[in-house]
């Protein structure tokens, strides 16, 4: 139940999330003041925290889409099988955060 909850919360921040990258676009497209003071509120550590759970909404929501189509194919629908799964959506959503942010931080020096 947790993890359909989830689901549906994570859908709802990749709508915010999206806005948050169109408002980047159109900074960009606007000139340099803008796009300065878009790339200042997202460098901020309040910025980065949000960015970084938009990372871990689109991550879960990805594993869990692939669930479902896991589950759709007939594979671990018991309800052991699928509490597993469910937990492992959890864990490889944070590791694929982890690791984004871990590629991107090192990039960027």
């Amino acid at each position: 139940m947790a993890s359909s909850i989830t689901q549906r919360a994570t859908g709802v921040a990749l709508y915010g999330g999206s806005v948050l990258l169109v408002a980047w676009l159109v900074a960009g497209a606007l000139g340099d003041g803008a796009y300065d003071f878009v790339t200042g509120l997202l460098g901020s550590p309040f910025g980065l925290f949000v960015l970084v759970g938009f990372t871990w909404a689109q991550m879960f929501h990805m594993c869990k889409g692939i669930l479902h189509l896991i589950w759709d194919s007939g594979h671990f629908i018991g309800k052991e099988q699928a509490l597993l799964a469910n937990w492992g959506v959890y864990g490889l959503s944070i590791a694929f955060t982890a690791l984004i942010w871990a590629v991107g931080l090192s990039v960027a020096g």
